[in-house]
C-alpha cells in the first residue's frame, strides 16, 4: 500500500438520475425525463473522484458489496488512480444505490434503501492500514452510516490525530434528534467542518450564522466552514470571519455532489498553501462547475481553470498546484 496525501472515508455507491422530475411525478404513471443517468457517488466517493481529477494522491476507505454496482465503482476509481486497498468487501451486502430525482431548479430528492452498504458501513471495515502513510483524513459524512455514532466517530478522528493526520469531516442532516452535547467529543477532534447551513443548524439548534460557528467552535472544531448553496460559505475560526460569495452567473443544472466538490477543492487549494479565504473562493469555484452538468460531476481536473473562475488567477502560479507523487 503506498502513501497518499487525502484519505477520503465514508459512502461509495451508484446513483440513478431523473431529470428534470417535479413532484408530478407521484400523480402520474409515467413521466418523461430529459436525462436518465447512472454515476458513481456518495459522500466519500464524490470527494475522492473530485480530488483525484485534479491531480492529488488519494485513497478511499468503505465498504461494497460483491456485485455489478461494485465493479462499476471499482473501475472508476482504477481511471482516477485511486487507492482502493483498503475497501472492504461484502458477499452479504449488496453495493448501496440511490436513486435521485432532480427538479427543474437542480434541487433533488433521494430515494435510498436502509439494507445496502451506504448504511452498513462499519468501524471495523477500516484496517489500522488504512489510516497510515497519509496528511489528511475527511470523514465524508457524519450521521450518514448508523454504526459510527458519536463515540466511534470520536475514536477515529483521536486515532488519526495520533498518526499525525489532519482530521475533517463532512456532515449530513441528524438521523436520530442528536443534540450538539451528544456530538462534542467527535466534534472536539475535527481540525475543518463542512456542513451546510441546514445541517448545522439543526445539530446547535442555532440559527444566526455567527451563532452556529461559535458553538462549533466552543466544541473545538478547529475550522468552521458552512456551505452556504447560492449564498456561497461562511468560514470562521477563533481568530478569522469570511463571507466568500458564489460565483455569479452559473447555469444551475443539478445540484448533486456539489457540496462533496466543495469540501474536496476546499481541502486541495490546503494543501496546496492557499489562504484560508482563498481556499474558500477555490471551493466555491470548483463545486460552480460542478452543478453545471448532470450527476457527482466534480470540478474537472483543470486546477488553473477553478484558480480563473476563482478570481485567483496570478495569484498562485500555476506550478504551486501541481501535485508531485506521494512516495
Amino acid at each position: 500500500m503506498k502513501n497518499t496525501t487525502f484519505i477520503l472515508i465514508g459512502a461509495a455507491i451508484l446513483d440513478v438520475l431523473a431529470r428534470p422530475v417535479g413532484a408530478d411525478v407521484f400523480q402520474t404513471g409515467s413521466v418523461p425525463a430529459d436525462t436518465l443517468t447512472v454515476h458513481t457517488g456518495g459522500d466519500a466517493m464524490n470527494e475522492a473522484c473530485a480530488l483525484a481529477a485534479l491531480g492529488a494522491q488519494v485513497r478511499l476507505v468503505t465498504r461494497l458489496g460483491n456485485d455489478t454496482a461494485a465493479d462499476m465503482i471499482l473501475a472508476r476509481c482504477g481511471s482516477l488512480g485511486i487507492d482502493t486497498s483498503c475497501i472492504k468487501r461484502s458477499t452479504s451486502v449488496p453495493t448501496g444505490v440511490n436513486v435521485v430525482l432532480v427538479g427543474p431548479d437542480g434541487e433533488r430528492h433521494f430515494i435510498t434503501s436502509p439494507h445496502g452498504t451506504l448504511r452498513k458501513f462499519y468501524p471495523e471495515d477500516i484496517s489500522p492500514e488504512a489510516l497510515q502513510g497519509g496528511k489528511f483524513l475527511c470523514f465524508a459524512s457524519i450521521f450518514v452510516a448508523p454504526p459510527f455514532t458519536a463515540g466511534a466517530c470520536a475514536a477515529l478522528f483521536r486515532q488519526a490525530r495520533e498518526n499525525g493526520l489532519t482530521v475533517c469531516a463532512d456532515m449530513t442532516k441528524r438521523k436520530n434528534g442528536e443534540t450538539l452535547d451528544d456530538m462534542r467529543e467527535c466534534l472536539s477532534c475535527l481540525d475543518y467542518l463542512f456542513p451546510n447551513y441546514e445541517e448545522a443548524s439543526l445539530l446547535t439548534g442555532k440559527a444566526d450564522w455567527d451563532d452556529i460557528a461559535d458553538a462549533f467552535l466552543d466544541c473545538g472544531v478547529g475550522h468552521v466552514i458552512l456551505k452556504a448553496g447560492s449564498r456561497g460559505c461562511f468560514i470562521k475560526t477563533r481568530s478569522e470571519r469570511f463571507w466568500i460569495p458564489a460565483v455569479s452567473g452559473i447555469s444551475c443544472i443539478d445540484t448533486t455532489g456539489a457540496g462533496d466538490t466543495f469540501a474536496a477543492c476546499f481541502l486541495y487549494a490546503l494543501d496546496r498553501g492557499l489562504s484560508l479565504a482563498d481556499c474558500g473562493r477555490f471551493a466555491n469555484a470548483g463545486a460552480s462547475f460542478c452543478i453545471e452538468t448532470v450527476g457527482a460531476a466534480g470540478a474537472g481536473n483543470d486546477p488553473d481553470a477553478i484558480l480563473k473562475r476563482a478570481g485567483l488567477a496570478g495569484r498562485y502560479p500555476p506550478a504551486s498546484l501541481q501535485h508531485k507523487p506521494v512516495v
